[in-house]
């Protein structure tokens, strides 16, 4: 039975309950749990968007996360966010469909998973960058996102066995301490052992594109430059195309093509 994601904070405590009502179990993992965010207009809109697009295929790449994918379609003006132009270089001609979707965790991703979003393709690589949000209004530490990573992965391999996974580690941001050690935390245990029982992944972080002398490097982000400002979270075009020169390797390898520059 699908749930209503919340749109306001103030409903997370209600979601919650429901969804260890429905469960049985008094501490349901939500980060592991399928939700729907249906009831949002433009998010029930782009889904259906989005499966039309699969359906029109081929697809032999796909990018899965939240806005920080979705982010790959934004064409400017400023060069900061003109990102278009980046993802044509790099995905152009690989038959690429972007399956980013604002706001959403991992309990988002995973419910888009088992409704569509591998039913009609089997690409031949998945990048997956997902769990920032988990850290933000849906509140659920490193242990529990990793295992709502753990069945995203888990989920793709059951419907499309010959896809790879392209893993990346969530990215850094400059939000809270909290954030920081979780982000820590969550990226550590997906190095050392999300691949070992996974042959079908491989793990890269990228987090060193976002950091200066071992901190933070808050241009390396939009958010500032937005009015009102935000705190870090979501790469410029330019730090974007830097993810993308750093995984080119594993992309081109994992498709069996040319290198891409």
């Amino acid at each position: 039975m699908p749930l209503a994601c919340p749109k306001p904070a103030t409903r997370l405590l209600s979601l919650l309950a429901a969804v260890c009502m429905l469960s049985g179990a008094g501490s349901a993992n939500l980060a592991a749990t399928p939700i729907s965010r249906m009831d949002l207009p433009w998010w029930h809109a782009r889904f259906i968007e989005k499966q039309a697009e699969l359906h029109r295929g081929p697809v032999d790449l796909v990018w899965l996360g939240d806005s920080i994918t979705q982010n790959w379609e934004k064409a400017g003006p400023e060069p900061w966010r003109d990102f278009a132009p980046i993802w044509q270089r790099f995905y152009g001609d690989r038959h690429a469909v972007n399956l980013g979707f604002k706001g959403d965790s991992t309990c988002h991703l995973l419910w888009r998973l088992q409704h569509g979003e591998l039913d009609a393709i089997h690409p031949r690589l998945a990048i997956l960058l997902i769990g920032a949000n988990n850290f933000g209004h849906v509140h659920t530490g490193a242990d529990q996102t990793y295992d709502g990573i753990l069945a995203i992965l888990d989920t793709i391999h059951r419907r499309s066995p010959e896809t790879r996974v392209l893993l990346l580690g969530v990215l850094p941001s400059i939000r809270s301490a909290w954030v920081d050690t979780n982000t820590e935390r969550l990226d550590d245990r997906l190095r050392h052992q999300i691949a070992a029982a996974r042959p079908y992944v491989t793990y890269r972080d990228v987090g060193t594109i976002f950091r200066d002398a071992g901190r933070v490097d808050a241009s390396k982000f939009l958010d500032p430059r937005l009015k009102p400002p935000d705190p870090p979270l979501h790469p410029t075009a330019q730090s974007a195309e830097q993810i993308a020169a750093s995984i080119e390797p594993d992309v081109a390898r994992i498709m069996g093509d040319r290198l891409h520059r």
